[in-house]
């Protein structure tokens, strides 16, 4: 019995080592590519998509391969003349065309660059871009690809939705729209568009007509970022960034749409490439009725993104926004006719413009040179009472920077020089200005593979308040990696420190009973933001969770200071450094990829907010022991979209619990109701690049208000057309 067990055995091995080496004398001819793929710091870079495209004749075959987690990769194909594709969501594509000889060992390793417009690529957390995973503060992005899903047109209703931003809006359209980070005042946040400032000099930001012609992508950072952009960036940043032309047959795309309250919309895009040209242009005209009495809107939009590339290492980029809105305002109609004006209006417009070049020198050095302006022109008139008020404001400025990357990081120093001007109405026809300058260092260090480090500090001279340091570090590490059931694993930890300066009317207002202060110290902050990020099944499903802790200290008010029968009240009133104020919360989020034709994704933000000090003689609503106005402790959304065939269908919940806001009337409202709101979003896809869409947004016509005595917009719809032809190379 042994012996016929031992006979088939030995057979059986001999028939495989037969086989074998049949089969190794027909593969004996084949050629081997392999290599390594990298980032810029010299880092291996995994699941990279590799394609080699075999033509011979009229035969064409393909063979498929992956890089490992350091970036090696090896395909072994039979000799002939090959496409090699290189393709990574997070970087550039790479393509070589190669002939391979029976028997050669070819040696290829890449470079890979990082794609700005990624969705897994952040623009704003760095100087550089850098890879999601890779950037220790708390980044939210939303693409294209949702933005045209949601079927979002203005960008306070596609921020209003995303984690630890709370949404004020005095109007349901066209009204002053104001956003909070994590419990930071609706100041504390830095908006750049195309790396332009577009806050007013003091923080303040009207979101009212920004729309979303001709984006691609809108990054929020959270947490104070200040070392790297200065004044502004108390509690978080948000960038808008332009769509960038890359077919040689242009893209193509014109839509008109019309709905309830009279609604109408149209516009169009136009992207391609020419050479060496890139260009991407987009207009929209909207005007609606409105829901009310004077409470109509229309808004005229411009973007343009012109890039000219000298070589792959040196491009020339403008970037143009142009959004001029009128509204009318009527005010707290809630609270009656005693509260609205029936003819007051605002006329705002804002202009941002950025011209960079961008460019290599050796394989180490980046250096970008930026020269940006924003304008704003503000009208605001109340003809039954026969008062107009027009103020103007810009900020011009200059940016430089450079930076050594090395085979474990990249080290960036900076320098950025500022004018702002101003000519408010209630100065006394008296014309601001400020010039400030900053020089800045942040430093980004890989010791290994799993870690990165990050730190800088940004030295800002401001007229107002002379010279301060703000710093921030922050830390990312890898406790896992893996692309099974329970899949990669990431904490991070960031700190920072931000500062804000005073207002152009709290430095320099000539008012005898507002009197502007030159000396008054900028409001700080401090934040702490720690997290983890896991995911699971591949990537197909994300859960991330941050504690965040922000501190905010020499917050401005205004005081009672000597008597002045000329003033209301009898005294004037003054400006100090006094309010100290804190937001603690943890921000959660999550996504899902139930399936190749449907996503998932939510978010939930706890957000305790608290006065610590203040004037004596403040409303009782901002006293010490409040929360903050107008944040909401508890806030939250959830976002279902399918995308089957031909269909896409999207919902959309948001809800909000009870806020601390005020009337300013002595009306003695101190609560705002929370409310639940839900939009929904389809489009079907008829061909030839004709499709049908339509909204609907606040579905169940639901009365709630953001801010108080301000009604929001009830059930509206709208319905359209767009016709797009996708460009081609």
């Amino acid at each position: 019995m042994k012996t016929t067990l031992l006979r088939t055995a030995f057979l059986l091995l001999t028939v495989f080592a037969v086989r074998f080496s049949l089969q190794a004398q027909s593969n004996s001819s084949d050629a081997h590519l392999s290599g390594k793929l990298t980032d810029r710091s010299g880092y291996g870079v995994g699941n990279v998509k590799i394609t080699a495209q075999l033509e011979a004749g009229a035969k064409v075959q393909i063979w498929p391969a992956a890089s490992a987690p350091d970036g090696a990769y090896l395909l072994i194909i039979p000799p002939g003349h090959y496409h090699i594709h290189f393709q990574h969501p997070s970087f550039v594509a790479r393509d070589f065309d190669l002939d391979l000889a029976a028997d050669e060992t070819h040696a290829l390793d890449v470079h890979l660059e990082i794609e700005r417009v990624s969705e897994n690529v952040v623009v704003t957390a760095n100087t550089q871009p850098e890879e999601l995973d890779r950037t220790p503060a708390p980044v939210d992005l939303i693409g294209a690809q949702e933005i045209q899903q949601r079927q979002a047109v203005s960008l306070p209703d596609l921020l209003s939705t995303q984690t630890g931003i709370a949404l004020a809006r005095t109007g349901p359209i066209g009204g002053l729209a104001d956003i909070f980070i994590d419990g930071g005042d609706s100041s504390f946040t830095k908006v750049l568009i195309d790396g332009t400032p577009v806050n007013l000099p003091g923080g303040d930001m009207n979101f009212s007509n920004l729309t979303l012609d001709n984006v691609d992508k809108v990054e929020i950072v959270h947490g104070a970022e200040s070392a790297l952009y200065g004044t502004d960036a108390m509690s978080g940043v948000i960038q808008v960034v332009s769509h960038q032309g890359s077919t040689k047959i242009p893209e193509i795309n014109i839509f008109g749409e019309g709905g309830g309250f009279s609604s109408a919309r149209g516009g169009a895009q136009v992207s391609g490439l020419l050479d060496k040209f890139d260009y991407s242009v987009a207009g929209s005209y909207f005007h609606t009725d409105g829901q009310g009495v004077n409470d109509s809107f229309f808004n005229r939009s411009f973007a343009g993104n012109f890039g000219y590339s000298f070589s792959e290492s040196d491009q020339l980029r403008l970037t143009i926004r142009s959004n001029a809105s009128f509204a009318g305002t009527p005010g707290q109609t809630l609270f009656g006719p005693g509260f609205t004006d029936p003819t007051a209006y605002d006329d705002l417009r804002q202009l941002s413009g950025n011209l960079s070049w961008t460019f290599k020198t050796g394989s180490h050095w980046v250096h970008r040179i930026s020269g940006m302006e924003a304008r704003f022109l503000d009208t605001s008139g109340f003809p039954d009472f026969s008062f107009f008020e027009t103020a103007q404001f810009n900020r011009a400025g200059f940016l430089e920077q450079s930076t050594y990357s090395f085979r474990r990081g990249a080290v960036t120093a900076g320098y950025q020089y500022e004018v702002e001007n101003a000519d408010p109405n209630d100065l006394s026809a008296l014309h601001a200005r400020r010039n400030n300058q900053a020089g800045f260092l942040d430093a980004r260090w890989l010791p290994i593979s799993r870690l990165t480090l990050t730190a800088g500090a940004r030295a800002e001279d401001n007229t107002n308040f002379g010279t301060r340091v703000v710093p921030r570090v922050g830390a990312v590490y890898a406790l896992r990696y893996s692309q099974g059931l329970w899949g990669d694993t990431r904490a991070r930890v960031a700190y920072g420190e931000g500062i804000e300066e005073p207002t152009i009317f709290e430095s320099f207002s000539a008012d005898p009973c507002n009197p502007g202060d030159p000396s008054l110290r900028p409001q700080r902050s401090r934040t702490v933001n720690a997290g983890v990020d896991q995911y699971f099944s591949g990537d197909r499903f994300r859960i991330s969770a941050t504690f965040f802790s922000n501190q905010f200290r020499d917050l401005i008010n205004q005081e009672q200071g000597p008597a002045n029968a000329m003033c209301f009240g009898g005294f004037e009133m003054l400006y100090f450094n006094t309010d100290l104020a804190r937001a603690r919360g943890l921000n959660w989020s999550g996504e899902a990829h139930l399936n190749h034709w449907l996503v998932l994704k939510g978010n939930y933000s706890y957000d305790d907010s608290r006065v610590l000090k203040t004037i004596p003689n403040a409303p009782s609503v901002e006293q010490p022991g409040n929360h903050l106005l107008r944040r909401p402790v508890n806030s939250g959304n959830l976002w279902l979209n399918a995308n089957y065939r031909r269909l896409n269908f999207n919902i959309a919940g948001y809800f909000t619990g009870v806020r601390t806001d005020s009337d300013f009337d002595g009306l003695g409202i101190t609560r705002n109701p929370g409310y639940a709101r839900f939009d929904f979003a389809t489009s079907y896809n008829f061909g030839r690049g004709i499709s049908f869409y339509g909204r609907v947004t606040n579905l169940l016509d639901k009365q709630y208000q953001d801010a108080v005595g301000f009604p929001a917009l009830g059930r509206d719809y709208r319905l359209g057309l767009n016709y797009r032809f996708s460009g081609r190379n």
